[in-house]
């Protein structure tokens, strides 16, 4: 058993997930989300609105915000004014990670000319930030969906699938999952894997650092993000019963 040398954790399994949903009052969908030593902060919001390349096409949209709080990493930052620090690339590219693979479990068509906008903040960073904002957002973004249904304004499923993120990387010639940051900051290669509960392969961002790496590897490494993404799924599943949500009745059958 590939053990880590910060906690003894078993490097083939997630960190420790905790889900409390429903922790913002005011949103339609909300989880505090915590994988080891990362905290995210995730809401969704139903706007009955579209954005303008979308207005008369009966389609709705998903899409997504990232911020790091100040003090998610051990030196506070300064907070981010529009105005005068623009958002960065990495932000950036974050956040339409972020939307693309949420956007990924919804059928637009059948949600109707509405928005869901799944705000992420960063509360404590310990690695996999992008990847706890997907899991946690699908959270989120779920029981917007069983409001609407509850609203009686959204009548069918829309949901395609299950939507969950992991990291996996290449540590000290052992594959991990799901990595911290003193692992992520030393890894050989380091994966996003996004993927569904089915099995299905959203995206996968990944790169080697220094060598290359046999594609053998690569693929091992992709075979366990999915078993952890699996692994995920499942917990999204358990949280989403524990809030009232009756995730079946939101998956479209085929």
């Amino acid at each position: 058993m590939a053990r880590d040398k910060r906690g003894g954790r078993d490097l083939r399994e997630p960190r420790p997930v905790e889900v409390q949903t429903g922790f913002h009052s005011l949103a339609e969908g909300s989880a505090l989300y915590r994988c080891g030593g990362t905290r995210v902060l995730v809401t969704a919001s139903v706007d009955e609105s579209v954005p303008p390349f979308l207005e008369g096409t009966g389609k709705g949209w998903v899409t997504a915000e990232y911020q790091m709080h100040p003090r998610a990493n051990p030196r506070r930052r300064e907070r981010r004014d529009g105005r005068e620090r623009p958002l960065g690339g990495r932000a950036r590219e974050i956040e339409r990670l972020i939307g693309r693979s949420l956007r990924a479990a919804v059928e637009l068509s059948k949600l109707g000319e509405r928005s869901i906008h799944i705000d992420c903040d960063v509360l404590e960073a310990d690695g996999g930030t992008r990847t706890a904002s997907i899991t946690a957002g699908f959270i989120a973004l779920a029981q917007a969906l069983h409001k609407l249904r509850q609203d009686r304004r959204l009548e069918i499923p829309v949901l395609r699938d299950q939507v969950a993120a992991i990291s996996v990387g290449h540590v000290d010639g052992e594959y991990a999952l799901d990595l911290c940051y003193a692992e992520d900051s030393t890894a050989r290669v380091d994966l996003n894997v996004v993927g569904t509960a089915k099995g299905g392969i959203v995206e996968i961002q990944g790169t080697a650092e220094g060598e290359a790496v046999a594609r053998s590897d690569m693929d091992a490494m992709i075979d366990l993000g999915m078993e952890g993404i699996s692994k995920l799924c499942t917990i999204q599943g358990e949280a989403l019963a524990g809030a009232g949500v009756e995730l079946e009745k939101l998956l479209m059958r085929k």
